[in-house]
């Protein structure tokens, strides 16, 4: 595997809306700097299926413990029912190796509880829901000074962001990964999230220069 790798997470009751925006659109290559887009492979604690909230079976390429930061651009942890109970600990584990390591890891919703339980947002600015959120779900959680109400995060290694932003969460994912030139990253947030029609010209224009 290359760095033009990204990994994301599998569990059941994953939150299918969260991270389409970020994988469908690093995988496709249209628009980025660089030709071929990004592989987009997934990650189980096993190589069972899983099954998303809503209701797709999904089979993992690979299993947690041969996941390595050195293989990877960024893991993505998308938002869970079973992070609050700590049954997906063993991937926010994964996460604080991959941010020690330098290597970006983005949690959204319920994954930004895991990251709380490592202690990564301790001292880094980030979002998550709502401060509530991560308050009462996460016991030992010291970073509420540093939480920002705001769509989406990046603070070194770490990106956070609630799980009403999947486009605000993409736009981080992309910025972190120099995946477009600046104001193509503006027209594609200004599309996606916006519906900004005159955006679509911008991006036109980007892909005739591939």
């Amino acid at each position: 595997m290359t760095k033009r790798t990204v990994h994301q997470a599998l569990y059941n009751t994953l939150a299918d809306w969260e991270t389409g925006h970020a994988i469908a659109h690093l995988r496709n290559g249209a628009w980025h700097r660089e030709p071929g887009g990004f592989e987009v492979v997934t990650v189980g604690a096993t190589l069972d299926p899983i099954v998303t909230a809503g209701g797709l079976r999904i089979v993992p390429d690979i299993t947690l413990d041969q996941l390595s930061p050195e293989d990877s651009a960024l893991l993505i942890l998308p938002g869970a029912d079973t992070w609050v109970t700590g049954e997906l600990d063993a991937f926010g584990a994964k996460a604080k190796e991959f941010a020690e390591a330098g290597v970006p890891v983005a949690g959204i919703c319920g994954a930004t509880v895991g990251l709380a339980r490592q202690g990564l947002l301790d001292e880094r600015a980030h979002t998550s829901n709502v401060l509530e959120f991560l308050t009462m779900t996460t016991p030992g959680y010291k970073g509420a000074e540093r939480y920002v109400d705001a769509d989406a995060v990046t603070d070194g290694a770490v990106i956070t962001a609630g799980a009403t932003e999947p486009e605000a969460f993409a736009r981080e994912i992309f910025a972190k990964l120099d995946v477009y030139e600046p104001e193509v990253l503006d027209a594609w947030f200004r599309l996606f999230h916006d519906s900004d029609g005159s955006a679509f010209m911008v991006l036109e224009a980007a892909g005739a220069h591939e």
